[in-house]
């Protein structure tokens, strides 16, 4: 691709500083309706010059018009302080240039290279109980120290200006899977948290309120009397959450540092960095704060079933106006070659949900060093397998596709609440929290069994943060189970159910403020009369079953809370409960209405509800699919993915051709297993 037309691509979506355009549509500018990439994930470190001669060759032959390089690779670039090295890089660059491969160039700032954990000890992780622990495997490093924030910001201003006019590269990216990396537990990491809370609270009064210190004889007399809250536990849910949100914030300013080098040495290409933010180690506040960052959302996608890796992506996504990528894709795994087919329905499920850029990892298997056993494209032998021909065939069906509307640029109708701060706060550590035996069921999977039906209707869903997000560009918001309601979040949702929006909460629902203190004031917090009643009293039972709209839903839900409505009217009631309980209700307040679903959000009982509520929002389905296959129209085609192993038949009104599979169809779609096709 020449220079100019790599530059009419970023153009298209990007703005000239840091922030990206808000169009839904890419910009008048780009040529054509679009451009789709299929590639993989490189590592020319690990492979001779004759075998990157041989590996670029198998791309070019295979169609792929992207990789992503320079990832886990610092001490490649500076093997010693100072010392850069990168002409062997830019052999390999001009060669993928040469090939008509583009590259998203990925600054290796994770893990640090032993030299830097040599000559500045505080890079070094330092364990709960004090031990140093060496650099044994990747990420273990203390980001927050600063001799590795001004080395990292060396070697990204190092490497984007000498890379900033290469006519391969068309992205950038940071610190891969950052998110993933560990707690440090040094004085220093100590006096930087204390730092941290100093701004947060002002006063050690206003800290000992916020931590509910009077509570067991915790008072703090001043800020030095901080600890670092141990993330193993024990440890009280206030002191916990401020702990992660403290690392949050490490790692978002690391995102934002590289990210204004980016806009001062390469302004016209965005960054498509591969982020973690949701890992268990430590993760990050991602849906607060990706578009200081992101110019699209991007991860690796190694989906277990279809609907939990649709939620991933679309979690990374937020309400971002650009596509998705996949900056890893799966292709094999730990200890899985892979299965033939099982690549290609994937891509075609992200393809529907809005993905530009599939990157298998990884183009050739690693012969050592961790993930040696995680099968690429190519063997270890480095014989091509027959995953090669499985994405060749991808790039080639992609490449026809971009001419009828692809990439997708989703506009959703309905988005539901995500909350880092909910998923800490309701699963806080140690064996002393109570919090563990309210919140039985876990909280990210509750937002995924909202998403379930949602998914399976086949309507396009944003997964946002409800505090930093303009919900007015939405007909319905889901609230499943978020514990934490803070300020913000109350007051978006408050202003837009009253200026007509519809909302659905349930139950576990807006219990904590922004410290994770229960609210001294009628439940749902801060929202009770938005939602025309108050809650309190939950219950075990073993099933619940309810009325709603003359039909009878049977669920799978077993906790339920006890609604005592004031404004709110009744839209169905538990119907195997003494009492005649409320179990769905409806307020109107303002122009919208707000209805509340008195138990946990399992698929079983928000299915039903949802339906009802999208009737009454003007919100139809999408088109109507059999279990397993998920379908979107764009621009009058319709995509069908079937992510089952069985044949599936799609009754349809009018006969159609199939542009992938080039069948014609009469009364039905016949989709064989992992198959898709875009019917016209």
């Amino acid at each position: 691709m020449s220079r100019s037309l790599v530059r009419a691509f970023v153009f298209a979506l990007l703005s000239v500083s840091s922030c990206w355009a808000q169009e839904a549509t890419p910009h008048p500018s780009w040529p054509g309706p679009g451009q789709l990439f299929v590639g993989a994930c490189y590592q020319p470190i690990d492979r001779s010059p004759e075998e990157i001669d041989r590996d670029i060759a198998i791309m070019a032959h295979a169609g792929f018009n992207v990789v992503r390089m320079g990832d886990l690779s610092w001490d490649s670039f500076e093997p010693a302080q100072g010392q850069f090295t990168f002409e062997w890089f830019d052999k390999v660059m001009d060669k993928m240039h040469a090939a008509g491969i583009r590259v998203i160039l990925d600054i290796p700032g994770s893990p640090a290279p032993i030299w830097l954990h040599r000559q500045y000890p505080g890079v070094d992780i330092v364990a709960q109980n004090g031990t140093r622990l060496p650099p044994a495997e990747r990420y273990m490093d203390d980001i927050s120290d600063p001799d590795y924030v001004r080395e990292l910001g060396i070697l990204a201003d190092t490497m984007m200006k000498r890379y900033a006019h290469h006519p391969a590269v068309i992205a950038i990216g940071y610190n891969n899977e950052i998110g993933n990396g560990f707690i440090s537990y040094s004085e220093a990491d100590r006096q930087r948290f204390i730092a941290w809370l100093r701004k947060k609270y002002g006063t050690v009064e206003e800290l000992n309120k916020a931590w509910a210190a009077q509570r067991w004889s915790r008072r703090l007399n001043r800020f030095e009397d901080v600890d670092l809250p141990l993330a193993d536990g024990p440890g009280p849910a206030e002191r916990f959450l401020d702990l992660h949100r403290y690392w949050s914030d490490v790692s978002i300013a690391r995102l934002e540092e590289l990210d204004a080098i980016r806009s001062r040495d390469m302004p016209e290409l965005p960054s498509i960095s591969n982020l973690w933010d949701n890992a268990s180690r430590r993760g990050f506040d991602y849906l607060s704060s990706y578009r200081s960052y992101a110019s699209f959302g991007a991860e690796g996608f190694y989906p277990g079933e279809p609907i939990g890796g649709a939620f991933g992506a679309l979690m990374i996504k937020g309400a971002l106006p650009t596509p998705i990528w996949f900056n890893e894709f799966t292709a094999g795994g730990g200890g899985f070659y892979g299965t033939p087919g099982r690549s290609r329905m994937y891509a075609y499920l992200g393809l529907m949900m809005g993905t530009q850029g599939i990157l298998a990892w990884t183009f050739n298997s690693h012969r050592g060093g961790e993930e040696q056993g995680l099968f690429g494209l190519l063997d270890h032998d480095g014989t091509p397998s027959w995953k090669v021909d499985e994405f060749a065939r991808i790039a080639t069906e992609f490449r026809d596709l971009q001419h009828y509307g692809f990439p997708r640029y989703t506009q959703p109708p309905v988005a539901i609440a995500y909350s880092f701060a909910s998923a800490l706060a309701s699963h806080p550590n140690g064996p002393s929290n109570t919090t563990l035996q309210y919140f039985k069921t876990n909280y990210a999977e509750q937002v995924q069994n909202a998403f379930e039906p949602l998914f399976r209707a086949n309507l396009d869903t944003a997964i946002i943060n409800i505090g930093h997000e303009d919900l007015s560009r939405y007909k319905l918001v889901v609230v499943p189970a978020d514990y934490v309601m803070d300020e913000d979040s109350a007051r978006n949702l408050r202003n837009y159910v009253s200026n007509g929006g519809s909302v659905l909460m349930t139950a576990y629902s807006a219990k904590v403020d922004e410290h994770a203190l229960w609210f001294d004031t009628p439940l749902p917090g801060r929202l009770s009369d938005v939602f025309g009643l108050k809650t309190n009293a939950f219950y075990d039972v073993g099933s619940l079953n309810f009325e709603l709209d003359g039909r009878s839903v049977e669920t799978r839900a077993h906790r339920y809370e006890v609604l005592e409505p004031s404004t709110a009217s009744v839209l169905a009631r538990f119907t195997n409960l003494p009492g005649n309980l409320p179990a769905v209700t409806v307020n109107n307040f303002g122009k919208g209405r707000a209805y509340y679903l008195a138990t946990e959000s399992s698929v079983s009982a928000i299915g039903p509800v949802l339906s009802y509520v999208l009737q009454a929002a003007g919100i139809p389905p999408g088109p109507s699919t059999p279990e397993g296959v998920f379908a979107r129209t764009i621009d009058g085609r319709t995509l069908y993915v079937n992510t089952t192993g069985e044949e599936k038949k799609i009754p349809i009104t009018h006969p159609g051709k199939g542009l992938i599979t080039h069948h014609a169809y009469e009364r039905e779609v016949v989709l064989g297993p992992q198959e898709a096709d875009l019917v016209e």
